[in-house]
């Protein structure tokens, strides 16, 4: 049994004592049941759920004896959702560049926990967890899960960013003689050898995987978006390493020799993809890389980032990457390259995730492709299909509940009806 499934069951197990508890044996009538595998959608359909995992599926043809039914007949049956690009355990965006070091490791614990809480209740069931400031506040918070203290998601965690020094990873943006906390600076790396040594430590405490800081970020000070920052030998290492620990490694990169450079290293995913030109789209495509291409997040920033006074410079590289993401995201539909569903939950508020899906929707994909984008493909990335991402024979009991047609319309997943986690009603 791989670490990533020990977590998970444990998970399951332990959340049955953190919230009510409910039979080995127990139902779920779905009016509607989407068939996340197939791409289809059934009628009138029994879940019948062992141990926190889905045991049949069958047509309905009236209440069983044998355990307790959860009645959602009149509503779509979907599986958990998956975000492949949070950050829990942090503090929200704002318009301080020294934000992070206005708030304890004791009080982002409390933080984490709340953004868990508000991103389950939404129907994430399932995330990746791809960075935090306090260098494994993340690790933390995905045991706490696992060990039932809090309510929340399954995590994925990488325990901190791999950057170069002031890159994009860094807290930056005040006073040089500004000292930072050691444990912001946990992943900051000089070389390819120190890269290995940095990742054999994440591991070596807990991690999941690995995220490199490929090229400058849009919301950092002293950054571009296009520029490369961590070199090729450095990527490299990463992946070589990660892959000794039976891990792997995604990269943030907007820059468009950035991402195809991380692409060449090895790395599984590339989050946010925002300049990525058609060679890159091209590669990612005969690569089998995933895309994981926040296209929601730029609204934000620019409604919400002006309204606050962010910097001048994050709106201005906000701008910049918006739209050239979208229309990459459009070309990738239309090529068939993987593409995952992440937020970068954090910038915006914790439990707002699924406004994501009507912009994936406006930029090319079916309703449907963009449920399939957050549960089977994400699953995929994950490293976790046999686990989430669908509701046949085997899979944990992760599912929600929505009113009307979300195969029709999809914003209905903004407003999930129940959540149910590990076969334990959570909503």
């Amino acid at each position: 049994m791989s670490r990533l499934t020990r977590l998970l069951t444990l998970g399951a197990a332990a959340l049955a004592f953190a919230l009510p508890a409910h039979a080995a044996t127990s139902y779920v009538h779905a009016g509607r049941l989407v068939d996340t595998e197939k791409g289809t959608v059934l009628s009138d359909q029994l879940i019948k759920v062992v141990d926190g995992r889905v045991a049949a599926v069958t047509p309905w043809s009236g209440a069983p004896a044998d355990g307790p039914v959860t009645d959602w007949s009149a509503y779509m049956v979907i599986p958990g959702l998956i975000d492949m690009h949070t950050h829990l355990a942090d503090w929200g965006q704002t318009n301080n560049v020294a934000e992070p070091l206005l708030h304890s490791p004791q009080e982002i614990a409390y933080i984490g926990a709340r953004h868990a809480r508000e991103t389950l209740l939404a129907g994430f069931t399932s995330v990746h967890d791809v960075g935090c400031f306090r260098a494994f506040s993340d690790v933390a918070l995905r045991d706490a899960i696992n060990r039932g203290d809090v309510i929340g998601p399954r995590m994925a965690t990488v325990g901190a960013y791999i950057t170069v020094p002031g890159g994009g990873g860094e807290v930056t943006g005040f006073a040089p003689d500004v000292k930072v906390p050691d444990d912001m600076r946990v992943g900051v790396v000089t070389d390819a050898n120190d890269t290995r040594l940095k990742v054999n430590y994440l591991f070596q405490h807990g991690v999941d995987s690995i995220k490199l800081i490929a090229t400058g970020a849009v919301l950092a000070e002293g950054t571009e978006p296009g520029q490369q920052e961590l070199s090729n030998d450095e990527m490299h290492a990463a992946v070589v390493a990660a892959a000794e620990h039976g891990g792997w490694v995604t990269a943030h990169a907007h820059g468009a020799e950035g991402i195809k450079n991380a692409m060449r290293a090895g790395v599984r995913s590339i989050e946010h993809a925002s300049l990525i030109d058609d060679e890159g789209l091209a590669l990612a495509k005969k690569m089998g890389v995933f895309l994981d291409m926040d296209v929601y997040n730029g609204d934000y920033i620019e409604e919400v980032g002006t309204k606050e006074g962010w910097p001048a410079g994050y709106l201005r590289k906000n701008r910049e990457t918006t739209d050239a993401q979208r229309q990459a995201f459009a070309k990738a539909v239309k090529l068939g390259v993987k593409l995952t569903f992440g937020t970068d939950a954090g910038v915006y508020p914790h439990g707002l995730n699924a406004r994501q899906f009507k912009y994936m929707v406006r930029y090319g994909m079916t309703p449907m492709q963009a449920i399939q984008a957050a549960t089977v493909t994400s699953a995929e990335l994950l490293g976790w299909s046999k686990d989430v991402g669908a509701l046949s024979p085997g899979h944990y009991a992760d599912m929600i509940a929505v009113a009307g047609d979300a195969t029709k319309d999809v914003t209905l997943l903004e407003h999930v009806n129940g959540v149910i986690k590990g076969g334990a009603v959570v909503k």
